[in-house]
């Protein structure tokens, strides 16, 4: 196996420069008021993008071996399905009628 990949300045400022920008787009979204549904959808893109900067760049995934971001993808893919699991839970209960 060969040894860690250091990353350059210029690679890790440039990454830098792109979640500022993203983080700036993520403020201008939410002052644009876009209709209820759009905003929260265009934000979440943006919150990926940013997060998949993070994991990509700083996590060195882009030069590590695939494994590892077959592991991160599995990881993700069993919190979705926790998350999914949970809400049909509360989703469908029967609605609560207080007792008093």
């Amino acid at each position: 196996m060969s040894g860690h990949h250091i990353s350059t300045d210029k690679t890790l400022l440039g990454v830098a420069g792109a979640l500022l920008i993203l983080t700036i787009a993520t403020v201008g979204v939410h002052y644009l008021h876009l209709p209820n549904p759009w905003s929260i959808i265009v934000a979440m893109i943006v919150a990926i993008m940013k997060g998949s900067l993070v994991a990509v760049f700083f996590m060195n995934l882009y030069w590590d071996t695939k494994f590892n971001s077959m592991l991160l993808l599995a990881a993700f893919l069993f919190f979705g399905l926790l998350v999914g699991l949970t809400l049909l839970d509360t989703l469908f209960r029967p609605e609560v009628i207080p007792s008093f």
